[in-house]
Formats: structure tokens, sequence, C-alpha cells
């Protein structure tokens, strides 16, 4: 309420990573506990699991004000992947991530919460951890349209998403995604058919080069509609504001669709305890994967040394 009366309008973006498991900003005991993606995909119900915890999760926003959410993730898991993936990405099988995925989305989509799917144009193959390194993938286009893409093809007509801090050699040997207007023409808009509003990966990542200005402008001149800057030091917010600018034209048509998602009418119509009480008995007896790593908290560790 503070945050939108400063800026005096009602319908301001307000975001969170709520994805379950480990990557949880809304924590017990005050808000419920949600398991990892890829601990519910082990379940024979998991597509309907996965709709009860993003119903749990937007009745929750609804309450704190929170109106958009940066998931379901659209990665595919690979051997070798790094831990900053681990357990937040749902299966090695396309077809399943984009089977539970599109659970995840559309349930937020009708209780009027605005997911964002990420990291495009996927970050399986990444073993290294972008929070820290710029990983670079070698495999060809042509596999990774059978693998890789093809969960994000499946959602061509997402309203928003969110892109990978990766180099694909044979689309752009030197520019992460987030930063080659390249890839995110020729990648991301066309041969994914991405027609959302696109947000970079946060910009304090050590995987982009430049101090936060170059960031914030780099991004937004390869094709990126906003830039995501999470530190929150107030210094560098300045300089995000300065180097942002207005939204362009492109950048806030697909705006407007957003703000159609966000003006769905939220009715809770099941009853919010008994819905959680069915999610965690359907975990009992499944392990969570055993992954305790924490690639933002490395960061901000990282950062308050300096």
């Amino acid at each position: 309420s503070s945050i939108k009366e400063v800026i005096g309008r009602d319908n301001v973006l307000i975001a969170v990573d709520q994805e379950g498991g480990r990557v949880r900003r809304l924590t017990p005991p005050e808000w419920f506990e949600y398991a990892s993606p890829r601990r519910i995909a082990q379940l024979d119900n998991a597509e309907h699991i996965v709709k009860i915890g993003a119903e749990l999760m937007s009745h929750e926003f609804h309450e704190v004000g929170i109106n958009m959410n940066f998931a379901p993730l659209l990665d595919i898991v690979h051997n070798g992947m790094t831990d900053a993936l681990g357990d937040r990405v749902f299966s090695d099988n396309p077809d399943e991530v984009i089977k539970l995925a599109k659970a995840q989305y559309d349930t937020f989509c009708a209780n009027g919460i605005c997911p964002v799917i990420k990291h495009m144009p996927g970050h399986g193959r990444a073993v290294v951890d972008p929070h820290l390194h710029l990983p670079i993938i070698d495999t060809s286009l042509n596999e990774l349209d059978n693998t890789d893409f093809k969960p994000f093809v499946a959602f061509g007509d997402a309203i928003a998403g969110m892109t990978a801090h990766i180099v694909i050699n044979e689309i752009d040997e030197e520019l992460p995604i987030t930063s080659s207007s390249k890839a995110i023409k020729e990648l991301i808009r066309e041969r994914l058919g991405f027609k959302g509003f696109l947000f970079s990966d946060a910009i304090d990542m050590k995987a982009l080069k430049g101090n936060i200005s170059e960031k914030t402008r780099t991004s937004l001149k390869a094709g990126c509609d906003a830039v995501l800057y999470c530190f929150g030091i107030y210094e560098e917010l300045e300089q995000v504001v300065s180097e942002a600018g207005p939204l362009t034209d492109e950048a806030m048509l697909r705006l407007s669709l957003i703000n159609e998602i966000l003006g769905n009418n939220y009715a809770r119509t099941n009853d919010i305890n008994k819905l959680n009480d069915e999610y965690q008995s359907s975990l009992d007896g499944v392990a969570e994967y055993k992954n305790d790593y924490d690639a933002t908290e490395v960061l901000f560790k990282m950062q308050s040394k300096k």
C-alpha cells in the first residue's frame, strides 16, 4: 500500500519468487509450506497438486498485495546441471515440464496473478551458477529445438517471461542472451515465438559484465522490456532508473496484456485450510530432493563483504 501511495496509482506490479522448495520468499510459519517442483513431479497426481499449490500461493499473494510471481520454470533437467537449479526444475522430460508448468501457469492466471515463465531459452545445460559465473552452451540449435526450447515454444503466447544469463555459442558467441539483441530477436522472439513482456533475470548477477548502469543499458538495448534489479542499494537503484527511461510502445502494449490478467476476479471458493491439508498430505512419503544450495544467498553474502 505504501509503494502504491508513493507511486500514485494502484496498478503497480509487485512481484516475488515463490517457486516452492528452497526458493520461497514467503516462508512458514506466517505462510504455507511449499514443496519443490522436482518433489511434486514424483507424485502420480502431480498436475493436480501443482494446481492446488498455485491456488494456495495466489490466496497468500492477494492477502499481501502481490500480483506477479516469477514462476513457472520451464528449464529441463540435464546431467551436470548446476546446483543453482537442482530441485527447482520439474523434470528431464520436456512434455512433463510443459504439462506441470501449464497447470501452474493457468491457475495463477485464473486467480489474477501474472506468472512469468523462466529462464528463456532454457537454463538446464548450465553447469556453473550464473549468479557467480557465465554459463556457455555449445549444444546445437537443432538439438535444443527438441529439448530445452520445446517448453518455451509451447508457451509462446505466455504473458511474461524472463531471460537466462547464458551464452549459446551458435546464436552469439560473445554476449549472454540477456545482453544480445541477436539472441532476443532471432531466438526468443522468432525461433521460440515469444510474444510477451520480457524481463531480464537479475542484473545483479555476476554472469553479466559491467556496472549496474551498463547492465541496465545493454539489457534494454538488446530487447528486454524491463530489467530486474534486486539488491536494493539506493545508489544503484538511482542508476537503474536513470538508464531505464520509459517503456517502449511495444513494451506498453505487452504490459496491457499483463494488466488484463491482473483484472481477473479473485474469489476464494475453496476452503484454504482444507486445500493445504490435501496438499501437505499428498507429499507424505515423498522425499525432498537433497539440495540446500541457495545461489541468491551466496550472492548476497558476496555483496555484504564489499
